[in-house]
């Protein structure tokens, strides 16, 4: 008891060294140091075990033996947690998610709040809690709208009735970019006449914003003033 309560001990101590004094001076970031804590942890503690096995008077050999038995045994039980556990990992040292990162998954988009060694948890926009198991982000396609920076494109189709000034069309499309703060200068803002529809001449009005959080709030903006 005395040696497997010193494993914990010393695993907290080192968890905070590492976490606080390590790894913040590298300026690693949150998510990656937590995953890595919680991963010296399960080390720390499973050899604190085995030493308390020991020190009961337990051949490690035969325990090695039992043990790779019962391994085998386990994992088609719990292949799935194991399987998630080494996503977990992948995620862990390649980063292709983060901690603060806004991803899309299938129909659901949100905020990674925490990156576990499990499962990872997204807070979506409607301020629900998502538990996605690492296998999910690792074999299914997910979009990451923040991973090489936070700049994003809006598309917006314009359509006007026949017989209407292109040119007038265009140049007050360029305005209304112009007039927005929050629209880039780089990239430009793009005004493209697609199509001879159906009931209208049908444009597309691209502009660019530096941060994707405050793409709905320039959307709106941009089509008040069109409207207007």
């Amino acid at each position: 008891v005395a040696i497997l309560y010193g494993s914990f001990i010393i695993s907290w101590a080192i968890q905070t060294v590492f976490m606080e004094e390590v790894l913040r001076r590298r300026q690693v970031e949150l998510g990656v140091r937590m995953s890595m804590a919680r991963l010296v942890h399960y080390v720390l503690v499973l050899v604190g075990f085995m030493i308390a096995l020991s020190a009961l008077g337990f051949d490690l050999k035969n325990i090695t033996i039992l043990g790779g038995a019962l391994g085998i045994g386990i994992g088609f039980g719990l292949q799935t947690v194991v399987s998630n556990f080494v996503c977990g990992l992948i995620l862990l040292f390649e980063r292709p998610i983060k901690v603060g990162d806004v991803i899309e998954l299938g129909t659901q988009r949100g905020r990674v709040k925490n990156l576990g060694l499990r499962a990872t948890v997204v807070e979506t926009f409607d301020r629900a809690v998502v538990v996605v198991p690492n296998t999910n982000l690792i074999s299914n396609e997910v979009t990451n709208w923040t991973l090489a920076d936070r700049q994003m494109r809006i598309t917006i189709p314009v359509g006007v009735a026949y017989g209407s000034d292109i040119e007038l069309v265009m140049k007050t499309l360029t305005e209304v970019a112009e007039e927005n703060s929050l629209v880039l200068k780089d990239p430009a803002p793009q005004i493209l006449f697609m199509a001879f529809g159906a009931s209208s001449l049908d444009f597309e009005f691209r502009v660019w914003i530096a941060d994707f959080s405050n793409r709905r709030q320039v959307q709106s903006d941009l089509l008040l003033e069109i409207d207007r």
